[in-house]
Protein backbone atom coordinates (compact mmCIF):
# COMPACT_ATOMS: atom_id res chain seq x y z
CA UNK A 1 0.00 0.00 0.00
CA UNK A 2 1.65 3.72 -0.21
CA UNK A 3 2.40 5.08 2.90
CA UNK A 4 3.59 8.82 1.43
CA UNK A 5 1.75 11.31 4.51
CA UNK A 6 2.56 11.15 7.49
CA UNK A 7 -0.41 10.42 10.52
CA UNK A 8 -2.90 12.93 10.64
CA UNK A 9 -3.58 14.02 14.29
CA UNK A 10 -6.73 15.48 13.07
CA UNK A 11 -8.73 12.56 11.72
CA UNK A 12 -12.15 12.79 12.91
CA UNK A 13 -14.60 9.74 13.06
CA UNK A 14 -18.36 9.65 13.95
CA UNK A 15 -18.58 6.99 16.36
CA UNK A 16 -21.62 4.93 16.79
CA UNK A 17 -20.64 3.85 20.26
CA UNK A 18 -20.37 7.58 21.63
CA UNK A 19 -23.00 9.39 19.27
CA UNK A 20 -20.14 11.85 18.35
CA UNK A 21 -17.62 12.88 16.16
CA UNK A 22 -13.91 12.19 17.78
CA UNK A 23 -10.47 12.31 17.18
CA UNK A 24 -9.29 9.45 15.95
CA UNK A 25 -6.56 7.57 18.33
CA UNK A 26 -5.15 4.73 17.73
CA UNK A 27 -4.63 1.74 20.24
CA UNK A 28 -0.74 2.11 18.76
CA UNK A 29 1.10 4.60 17.50
CA UNK A 30 0.73 4.63 13.29
CA UNK A 31 -1.31 1.68 13.16
CA UNK A 32 -4.81 0.81 12.71
CA UNK A 33 -6.41 -2.75 13.29
CA UNK A 34 -9.90 -2.72 11.06
CA UNK A 35 -12.76 -5.52 11.27
CA UNK A 36 -15.61 -5.35 8.82
CA UNK A 37 -18.35 -7.95 9.44
CA UNK A 38 -18.74 -9.79 5.67
CA UNK A 39 -21.68 -11.85 4.23
CA UNK A 40 -23.70 -14.67 4.83
CA UNK A 41 -22.55 -16.48 1.69
CA UNK A 42 -25.62 -18.79 1.20
CA UNK A 43 -26.42 -16.19 -2.21
CA UNK A 44 -25.40 -13.87 -4.23
CA UNK A 45 -24.95 -10.63 -2.45
CA UNK A 46 -27.00 -7.73 -3.34
CA UNK A 47 -25.55 -4.10 -4.83
CA UNK A 48 -26.57 -2.62 -0.82
CA UNK A 49 -24.47 -5.35 0.78
CA UNK A 50 -21.87 -4.53 -2.18
CA UNK A 51 -22.10 -0.65 -0.92
CA UNK A 52 -20.87 -1.67 2.53
CA UNK A 53 -17.64 -2.84 0.99
CA UNK A 54 -16.82 -0.14 -1.35
CA UNK A 55 -17.51 2.24 1.90
CA UNK A 56 -14.82 0.12 3.81
CA UNK A 57 -12.56 -0.13 0.88
CA UNK A 58 -12.62 3.89 1.08
CA UNK A 59 -12.13 4.19 4.71
CA UNK A 60 -8.88 1.57 4.56
CA UNK A 61 -7.62 3.77 1.37
CA UNK A 62 -8.01 6.71 3.61
CA UNK A 63 -6.26 5.80 6.56
CA UNK A 64 -3.24 3.92 4.16
CA UNK A 65 -3.09 7.17 2.49
CA UNK A 66 -2.84 9.38 5.65
CA UNK A 67 0.05 6.97 6.31
CA UNK A 68 -1.43 4.36 9.06
CA UNK A 69 -0.45 0.87 8.54
CA UNK A 70 -4.05 -1.00 8.13
CA UNK A 71 -4.41 -4.40 9.17
CA UNK A 72 -7.93 -5.00 7.83
CA UNK A 73 -9.96 -8.34 8.26
CA UNK A 74 -13.64 -8.75 6.51
CA UNK A 75 -15.19 -12.55 7.65
CA UNK A 76 -17.21 -15.02 5.74
CA UNK A 77 -20.42 -16.29 7.57
CA UNK A 78 -20.52 -20.16 6.29
CA UNK A 79 -22.83 -21.12 9.37
CA UNK A 80 -24.80 -20.34 12.11
CA UNK A 81 -26.46 -17.07 10.58
CA UNK A 82 -30.26 -17.84 10.93
CA UNK A 83 -33.20 -16.04 9.15
CA UNK A 84 -33.53 -13.69 11.98
CA UNK A 85 -30.76 -11.92 13.82
CA UNK A 86 -32.35 -12.74 17.12
CA UNK A 87 -31.60 -16.81 17.18
CA UNK A 88 -34.76 -17.68 14.99
CA UNK A 89 -35.26 -18.96 12.14
CA UNK A 90 -33.82 -21.40 9.69
CA UNK A 91 -30.14 -21.52 8.62
CA UNK A 92 -29.79 -19.82 5.73
CA UNK A 93 -26.21 -21.96 4.53
CA UNK A 94 -28.79 -25.19 5.29
CA UNK A 95 -31.29 -22.93 3.04
CA UNK A 96 -29.58 -22.60 0.35
CA UNK A 97 -28.73 -26.21 0.23
CA UNK A 98 -32.08 -27.20 0.18
CA UNK A 99 -32.63 -24.89 -2.95
CA UNK A 100 -29.80 -25.48 -5.07
CA UNK A 101 -28.55 -29.40 -3.20
CA UNK A 102 -24.72 -30.16 -2.69
CA UNK A 103 -23.61 -29.37 0.68
CA UNK A 104 -23.08 -26.18 2.90
CA UNK A 105 -19.33 -26.16 2.22
CA UNK A 106 -20.02 -26.12 -1.62
CA UNK A 107 -22.19 -23.17 -1.24
CA UNK A 108 -20.30 -21.39 0.50
CA UNK A 109 -17.77 -22.09 -1.61
CA UNK A 110 -19.89 -21.10 -4.84
CA UNK A 111 -21.01 -18.14 -3.39
CA UNK A 112 -17.69 -16.70 -2.31
CA UNK A 113 -16.45 -17.23 -5.57
CA UNK A 114 -18.97 -14.78 -7.24
CA UNK A 115 -18.52 -12.70 -4.00
CA UNK A 116 -14.90 -12.13 -4.59
CA UNK A 117 -15.51 -11.48 -8.69
CA UNK A 118 -17.60 -8.52 -7.46
CA UNK A 119 -15.89 -6.89 -5.10
CA UNK A 120 -12.59 -7.73 -8.08
CA UNK A 121 -15.03 -5.76 -10.38
CA UNK A 122 -15.06 -2.91 -8.34
CA UNK A 123 -11.55 -1.98 -7.66
CA UNK A 124 -11.86 -3.38 -3.42
CA UNK A 125 -8.39 -4.26 -1.96
CA UNK A 126 -8.30 -7.97 -0.43
CA UNK A 127 -8.19 -8.23 3.17
CA UNK A 128 -5.22 -8.94 4.83
CA UNK A 129 -7.34 -12.02 6.32
CA UNK A 130 -10.99 -13.16 5.17
CA UNK A 131 -11.72 -16.06 7.63
CA UNK A 132 -14.49 -18.65 7.42
CA UNK A 133 -16.56 -18.94 10.34
CA UNK A 134 -16.11 -23.02 10.18
CA UNK A 135 -12.71 -22.69 10.51
CA UNK A 136 -13.05 -21.31 13.72
CA UNK A 137 -15.64 -23.60 15.95
CA UNK A 138 -12.54 -24.89 18.14
CA UNK A 139 -12.04 -21.60 19.62
CA UNK A 140 -15.35 -20.83 19.85
CA UNK A 141 -16.29 -23.87 21.62
CA UNK A 142 -13.24 -23.04 24.29
CA UNK A 143 -14.54 -19.56 24.55
CA UNK A 144 -17.96 -20.66 25.44
CA UNK A 145 -16.79 -22.60 27.55
CA UNK A 146 -14.86 -20.00 29.74
CA UNK A 147 -17.93 -17.73 29.18
CA UNK A 148 -20.13 -20.60 31.14
CA UNK A 149 -17.36 -20.87 33.75
CA UNK A 150 -17.66 -17.09 34.78
CA UNK A 151 -21.24 -17.16 34.98
CA UNK A 152 -22.21 -15.16 31.81
CA UNK A 153 -23.44 -17.95 30.31
CA UNK A 154 -25.97 -21.02 30.53
CA UNK A 155 -27.55 -24.50 29.11
CA UNK A 156 -30.70 -25.10 28.00
CA UNK A 157 -31.79 -29.00 26.22
CA UNK A 158 -31.57 -26.66 22.91
CA UNK A 159 -28.55 -24.23 23.29
CA UNK A 160 -26.24 -22.20 25.25
CA UNK A 161 -27.10 -18.64 26.15
CA UNK A 162 -25.30 -15.63 27.25
CA UNK A 163 -27.50 -13.81 29.87
CA UNK A 164 -27.91 -10.25 29.01
CA UNK A 165 -28.72 -9.83 32.68
CA UNK A 166 -24.84 -10.26 33.45
CA UNK A 167 -23.53 -7.93 31.10
CA UNK A 168 -21.89 -4.23 31.47
CA UNK A 169 -24.33 -1.72 30.19
CA UNK A 170 -25.68 -4.06 27.75
CA UNK A 171 -27.68 -1.63 25.17
CA UNK A 172 -24.94 1.16 25.62
CA UNK A 173 -24.35 0.98 21.59
CA UNK A 174 -27.98 0.77 20.90
CA UNK A 175 -28.78 3.47 23.18
CA UNK A 176 -32.35 1.70 23.76
CA UNK A 177 -33.78 0.41 26.88
CA UNK A 178 -33.67 -3.33 27.22
CA UNK A 179 -37.36 -3.70 26.77
CA UNK A 180 -36.95 -2.41 23.14
CA UNK A 181 -34.18 -4.27 22.29
CA UNK A 182 -35.92 -7.54 22.23
CA UNK A 183 -36.07 -8.06 18.53
CA UNK A 184 -37.85 -11.33 18.21
CA UNK A 185 -37.78 -11.96 21.72
CA UNK A 186 -41.39 -13.18 21.11
CA UNK A 187 -40.70 -15.69 19.26
CA UNK A 188 -37.65 -16.90 20.66
CA UNK A 189 -39.07 -17.68 23.98
CA UNK A 190 -41.69 -19.45 22.21
CA UNK A 191 -38.76 -21.69 20.64
CA UNK A 192 -36.87 -22.25 24.06
CA UNK A 193 -39.13 -21.54 27.09
CA UNK A 194 -35.97 -22.92 29.06
CA UNK A 195 -34.25 -19.33 27.89
CA UNK A 196 -34.22 -17.22 31.46
CA UNK A 197 -34.66 -13.96 29.85
CA UNK A 198 -36.38 -13.31 26.03
CA UNK A 199 -33.38 -11.48 24.70
CA UNK A 200 -30.84 -13.80 25.91
CA UNK A 201 -28.98 -14.86 22.79
CA UNK A 202 -27.04 -18.32 21.65
CA UNK A 203 -23.91 -19.11 22.09
CA UNK A 204 -24.01 -22.59 20.92
CA UNK A 205 -26.97 -24.81 19.03
CA UNK A 206 -27.30 -28.34 20.50
CA UNK A 207 -28.49 -30.31 16.98
CA UNK A 208 -32.00 -30.81 19.17
CA UNK A 209 -35.42 -29.38 18.60
CA UNK A 210 -36.03 -27.79 14.76
CA UNK A 211 -32.08 -28.16 14.40
CA UNK A 212 -32.53 -31.56 15.34
CA UNK A 213 -31.63 -32.86 11.55
CA UNK A 214 -28.75 -29.70 11.06
CA UNK A 215 -25.96 -30.39 8.22
CA UNK A 216 -23.14 -28.78 10.27
CA UNK A 217 -22.68 -30.04 13.33
CA UNK A 218 -19.49 -30.59 15.59
CA UNK A 219 -18.87 -32.33 19.20
CA UNK A 220 -18.74 -30.04 21.87
CA UNK A 221 -17.93 -30.68 26.03
CA UNK A 222 -21.46 -29.26 26.52
CA UNK A 223 -24.31 -31.34 28.02
CA UNK A 224 -27.83 -31.80 26.62
CA UNK A 225 -30.32 -34.17 27.40
CA UNK A 226 -31.29 -34.43 23.78
CA UNK A 227 -27.97 -34.91 21.65
CA UNK A 228 -24.38 -37.14 22.55
CA UNK A 229 -21.59 -35.14 22.42
CA UNK A 230 -22.90 -31.89 22.80
CA UNK A 231 -22.93 -32.03 19.05
CA UNK A 232 -24.58 -28.67 17.45
CA UNK A 233 -22.92 -25.54 15.54
CA UNK A 234 -22.58 -21.74 17.11
CA UNK A 235 -24.37 -18.88 17.12
CA UNK A 236 -23.28 -16.14 14.71
CA UNK A 237 -22.45 -13.35 16.92
CA UNK A 238 -19.91 -15.26 18.79
CA UNK A 239 -18.15 -16.35 15.52
CA UNK A 240 -17.06 -12.49 15.03
CA UNK A 241 -16.16 -12.47 18.49
CA UNK A 242 -13.27 -15.34 17.84
CA UNK A 243 -12.15 -14.41 14.50
CA UNK A 244 -11.24 -10.73 16.37
CA UNK A 245 -9.90 -11.91 18.66
CA UNK A 246 -7.81 -14.57 17.21
CA UNK A 247 -6.72 -12.35 14.10
CA UNK A 248 -6.82 -8.84 15.24
CA UNK A 249 -6.31 -8.76 18.98
CA UNK A 250 -8.88 -8.73 22.58
CA UNK A 251 -9.82 -4.56 21.28
CA UNK A 252 -9.42 -3.42 17.75
CA UNK A 253 -9.31 0.04 16.35
CA UNK A 254 -12.21 0.09 14.20
CA UNK A 255 -15.45 -2.16 13.68
CA UNK A 256 -17.63 -1.60 10.98
CA UNK A 257 -21.12 -2.48 9.54
CA UNK A 258 -24.45 -1.84 8.90
CA UNK A 259 -26.67 -0.27 10.91
CA UNK A 260 -28.80 -3.02 11.47
CA UNK A 261 -25.97 -4.41 12.83
CA UNK A 262 -26.05 -2.08 15.73
CA UNK A 263 -29.13 -3.19 18.09
CA UNK A 264 -28.56 -6.91 18.22
CA UNK A 265 -25.78 -8.70 16.44
CA UNK A 266 -23.08 -5.72 17.35
CA UNK A 267 -24.29 -4.87 20.84
CA UNK A 268 -24.22 -8.60 21.46
CA UNK A 269 -20.54 -9.01 19.98
CA UNK A 270 -19.51 -6.33 22.80
CA UNK A 271 -21.32 -8.11 25.18
CA UNK A 272 -19.66 -11.49 25.01
CA UNK A 273 -16.51 -10.18 24.01
CA UNK A 274 -16.24 -8.08 27.32
CA UNK A 275 -17.34 -10.94 29.31
CA UNK A 276 -14.39 -12.87 27.43
CA UNK A 277 -11.52 -10.53 27.99
CA UNK A 278 -12.35 -7.65 30.42
CA UNK A 279 -11.82 -5.07 28.05
CA UNK A 280 -13.40 -3.08 24.90
CA UNK A 281 -13.88 -5.03 21.95
CA UNK A 282 -13.26 -1.63 19.29
CA UNK A 283 -12.50 1.98 20.63
CA UNK A 284 -14.67 3.05 17.41
CA UNK A 285 -17.91 1.79 16.00
CA UNK A 286 -19.15 2.59 12.26
CA UNK A 287 -21.68 1.96 10.61
CA UNK A 288 -22.99 2.75 7.25
CA UNK A 289 -26.42 3.57 6.12
CA UNK A 290 -28.67 1.48 3.48
CA UNK A 291 -28.94 1.87 -0.42
CA UNK A 292 -32.39 2.04 -1.16
CA UNK A 293 -34.06 1.34 -4.32
CA UNK A 294 -36.46 3.78 -6.51
CA UNK A 295 -37.30 5.35 -2.69
CA UNK A 296 -37.78 2.08 -0.89
CA UNK A 297 -36.74 -1.30 0.27
CA UNK A 298 -34.97 -3.94 -1.72
CA UNK A 299 -36.59 -6.87 -1.81
CA UNK A 300 -36.01 -9.52 -3.76
CA UNK A 301 -39.76 -10.07 -4.23
CA UNK A 302 -40.18 -6.91 -5.90
CA UNK A 303 -37.40 -7.80 -8.24
CA UNK A 304 -35.29 -4.50 -6.68
CA UNK A 305 -32.51 -6.54 -5.17
CA UNK A 306 -30.16 -5.74 -7.78
CA UNK A 307 -26.68 -7.75 -8.40
CA UNK A 308 -23.52 -6.63 -9.97
CA UNK A 309 -24.03 -9.19 -12.26
CA UNK A 310 -27.38 -7.45 -13.50
CA UNK A 311 -25.38 -3.74 -13.71
CA UNK A 312 -22.78 -5.45 -15.81
CA UNK A 313 -25.66 -7.25 -18.33
CA UNK A 314 -27.50 -3.61 -18.70
CA UNK A 315 -23.66 -2.28 -19.84
CA UNK A 316 -22.42 -0.53 -17.03
CA UNK A 317 -18.69 -0.69 -15.90
CA UNK A 318 -18.48 -1.87 -12.26
CA UNK A 319 -16.62 1.00 -11.87
CA UNK A 320 -19.57 3.40 -12.51
CA UNK A 321 -21.27 1.77 -9.54
CA UNK A 322 -18.24 3.08 -7.32
CA UNK A 323 -18.10 6.10 -8.28
CA UNK A 324 -22.20 6.09 -7.82
CA UNK A 325 -21.92 5.06 -4.19
CA UNK A 326 -19.01 8.32 -4.34
CA UNK A 327 -21.87 10.54 -4.20
CA UNK A 328 -23.47 9.41 -1.05
CA UNK A 329 -21.52 9.76 2.76
CA UNK A 330 -21.42 6.76 4.14
CA UNK A 331 -23.78 7.60 7.10
CA UNK A 332 -25.82 8.84 4.55
CA UNK A 333 -29.12 6.42 3.05
CA UNK A 334 -28.38 6.75 -0.59
CA UNK A 335 -31.47 6.07 -3.81
CA UNK A 336 -30.07 3.67 -6.53
CA UNK A 337 -32.82 4.27 -9.67
CA UNK A 338 -31.26 3.50 -13.12
CA UNK A 339 -31.57 7.08 -14.15
CA UNK A 340 -29.39 7.53 -11.49
CA UNK A 341 -26.49 5.02 -12.35
CA UNK A 342 -27.19 6.63 -16.31
CA UNK A 343 -26.10 10.12 -14.22
CA UNK A 344 -23.46 8.37 -12.85
CA UNK A 345 -21.92 6.85 -15.78
CA UNK A 346 -22.17 10.65 -17.84
CA UNK A 347 -20.37 12.02 -14.65
CA UNK A 348 -17.81 8.80 -14.69
CA UNK A 349 -17.75 9.44 -18.69
CA UNK A 350 -16.90 13.00 -18.43
CA UNK A 351 -14.35 13.14 -15.85
CA UNK A 352 -12.32 10.49 -17.70
CA UNK A 353 -12.51 12.62 -20.77
CA UNK A 354 -11.24 15.86 -18.76
CA UNK A 355 -8.41 14.05 -17.65
CA UNK A 356 -7.65 12.69 -20.72
CA UNK A 357 -7.26 16.13 -22.16
CA UNK A 358 -4.62 16.91 -19.62
CA UNK A 359 -2.51 15.01 -21.35
CA UNK A 360 0.30 12.39 -20.09
CA UNK A 361 3.06 14.21 -18.71
CA UNK A 362 2.73 13.60 -14.87
CA UNK A 363 4.40 16.76 -12.79
CA UNK A 364 4.13 17.37 -8.93
CA UNK A 365 1.22 17.25 -6.34
CA UNK A 366 -0.24 20.52 -5.64
CA UNK A 367 0.48 21.01 -1.88
CA UNK A 368 -2.37 23.20 -1.56
CA UNK A 369 -5.13 20.72 -3.01
CA UNK A 370 -3.66 18.13 -0.83
CA UNK A 371 -3.60 19.75 2.17
CA UNK A 372 -7.45 20.66 1.22
CA UNK A 373 -8.24 16.81 0.65
CA UNK A 374 -6.87 15.41 3.48
CA UNK A 375 -8.39 17.85 5.91
CA UNK A 376 -11.89 16.37 4.09
CA UNK A 377 -10.84 12.85 3.98
CA UNK A 378 -10.03 13.35 7.84
CA UNK A 379 -12.95 14.55 8.59
CA UNK A 380 -15.46 11.22 9.17
CA UNK A 381 -14.79 9.91 5.33
CA UNK A 382 -15.79 12.70 3.85
CA UNK A 383 -15.71 11.04 -0.13
CA UNK A 384 -18.56 12.88 -2.03
CA UNK A 385 -16.91 16.40 -0.45
CA UNK A 386 -13.33 15.23 -2.00
CA UNK A 387 -14.57 14.32 -5.27
CA UNK A 388 -16.43 17.76 -6.13
CA UNK A 389 -12.74 19.08 -5.15
CA UNK A 390 -11.51 17.10 -8.86
CA UNK A 391 -13.60 19.35 -10.27
CA UNK A 392 -12.03 22.58 -8.67
CA UNK A 393 -8.41 21.36 -9.34
CA UNK A 394 -9.47 20.16 -13.15
CA UNK A 395 -10.67 24.27 -13.47
CA UNK A 396 -7.94 25.84 -11.28
CA UNK A 397 -4.59 27.67 -12.91
CA UNK A 398 -1.96 24.95 -11.91
CA UNK A 399 0.15 23.39 -14.60
CA UNK A 400 -1.87 20.12 -16.40
CA UNK A 401 0.76 18.13 -15.50
CA UNK A 402 0.51 18.84 -11.62
CA UNK A 403 -3.31 18.80 -11.95
CA UNK A 404 -2.64 14.84 -13.38
CA UNK A 405 -0.18 14.52 -10.97
CA UNK A 406 -2.84 15.59 -8.49
CA UNK A 407 -5.98 13.61 -9.60
CA UNK A 408 -3.44 10.79 -9.66
CA UNK A 409 -2.68 10.85 -6.07
CA UNK A 410 -6.09 11.94 -4.76
CA UNK A 411 -7.53 8.47 -6.95
CA UNK A 412 -5.21 6.16 -4.47
CA UNK A 413 -8.45 6.87 -2.16
CA UNK A 414 -11.08 6.54 -5.03
CA UNK A 415 -10.05 3.60 -6.54
CA UNK A 416 -11.78 4.81 -9.85
CA UNK A 417 -8.55 2.92 -11.88
CA UNK A 418 -8.34 5.90 -14.25
CA UNK A 419 -4.71 5.00 -15.76
CA UNK A 420 -6.37 1.96 -16.85
CA UNK A 421 -9.44 3.41 -17.85
CA UNK A 422 -7.64 6.19 -19.83
CA UNK A 423 -6.08 3.54 -22.24
CA UNK A 424 -8.72 1.49 -22.57
CA UNK A 425 -12.03 1.47 -25.42
CA UNK A 426 -15.23 2.70 -23.78
CA UNK A 427 -18.06 0.62 -25.08
CA UNK A 428 -21.20 1.87 -24.54
CA UNK A 429 -23.71 -0.10 -24.88
CA UNK A 430 -27.66 0.10 -26.16
CA UNK A 431 -29.09 -0.51 -22.81
CA UNK A 432 -27.28 2.75 -21.98
CA UNK A 433 -27.99 4.91 -25.03
CA UNK A 434 -31.89 3.91 -24.27
CA UNK A 435 -31.31 4.84 -20.35
CA UNK A 436 -29.58 8.45 -21.57
CA UNK A 437 -32.57 9.00 -24.22
CA UNK A 438 -34.89 8.40 -21.43
CA UNK A 439 -33.37 10.95 -19.19
CA UNK A 440 -33.05 13.65 -21.74
CA UNK A 441 -36.64 13.44 -22.95
CA UNK A 442 -37.55 13.54 -19.00
CA UNK A 443 -35.54 16.64 -18.56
Amino acid sequence: MFFFSKPQKNISLYNTLTRKKEDFKPIKNGEVKFYQCGPTVYWTQHIGNLRAMVLSDFMRRTLSYLGYKVTFVRNYTDVGHLTSDSDIGEDKMEKAVKREGGNPKEIADKYIKIFENDTKNLNILEPDSKPRATEYVKDIIEAVKILMEKGYAYSTDLAIYFDISKANDYTKLSGQNLEENKSGAGNANIEDSQKKNPADFALWFFKAGKHEKALQYWPSPFDSLLVKNGEGFPGWHIECSIMIKKLLGKTIDVHMGGIEHIPVHHTNEIAQSEALNNVPLANYWLHNEWLIVNGGKMAKSEGSSYSLSEIKEKGFNPLVLRYFFMQAHYRSKQNFTWEALQGANSGYEHLKNQVKELGGKIGKVDKNFKDKFEKIIGDDFNIPQALALFQEILKSDIPKENKLATIYDFNKIFGLDLKKELHSPVAVSDEIIKLAEERKLAR
